[in-house]
């Protein structure tokens, strides 16, 4: 993993140059941008320093900002998607299953996360967003993950305390919360990640490491 911080001067070329083009409606240009910067500098740096600053900055007040802000995240979330990818080949998931939280809609935090995943040559399974809870369940048994990420974005989905009822469900089932939703404290075994890197990091462990002991959901044996 690249863990290098792009340089000031860097970010704001980048800056300008993503924000004229989703400006100008330009979803191509966004994501040939995405594709750019990812292969320079990696997925976290690109992420935290580029994409997350300028998709703050829109306040979605305006029917202006509104269009800006969707050509923006199509053009994100398409870069994202595209990097490192290689047709006909598809990574392993690796016990590592992505979704977003019940009724949440925006999720592009879990396409940076897989990127960043692929980036390590490592796979998961991306369920996409606003996943319910009983879905969530449903995922669990019937993919046997060694780990769930789940991801919100505002307050109104980050419930903390039906993560932790989740968690403890699943007790040998690493269980992590990730996005700017979850603004109470996670008690665990649920835990909350921060920064793009540590759930790359935590991700990867998952990956890498044998559990000691057999995993059951209900009547189904997992290792």
């Amino acid at each position: 993993m690249l863990t290098e911080p792009m340089p000031a001067e860097t970010v704001e070329i980048a800056h300008k140059q993503v924000s004229l083009a989703a400006e100008d409606l330009d979803g191509n240009a966004v994501a040939t941008l995405m594709l750019e910067l990812a292969e320079a500098w990696g997925v976290p740096a690109l992420w935290e320093q580029v994409c997350r600053p300028l998709l703050a900055r829109l306040s979605g007040r305006t029917a202006a900002e509104v269009v800006i802000e969707h050509a923006l995240c199509e053009g994100v979330r398409v870069g994202l998607d595209v990097y490192r990818r290689e047709p006909g080949r598809s990574l392993p998931t690796g016990g590592v299953l992505l979704a977003g939280a019940e009724k949440e809609a925006h999720c592009l935090g879990l396409h940076a996360l897989a990127a960043a995943l692929r980036e390590e040559g490592r796979g998961c399974l991306n369920l996409g967003p606003a996943l319910p809870w009983s879905a969530l369940t449903s995922a669990v048994y019937r993919g046997r993950p060694r780990a769930v990420v789940l991801w919100s974005q505002t307050p109104l989905t980050g419930r903390a305390y039906r993560l932790v009822r989740f968690a403890r469900e699943f007790p040998l089932l690493r269980v992590y919360g990730a996005g700017p939703g979850w603004i109470e404290p996670l008690g665990r075994p649920a835990i909350r990640l921060g920064a793009l890197t540590d759930a790359v990091a935590a991700c990867v462990a998952v990956t890498t490491k044998r559990d000691v002991h057999h995993i059951r959901y209900g009547s189904v044996p997992y290792r």
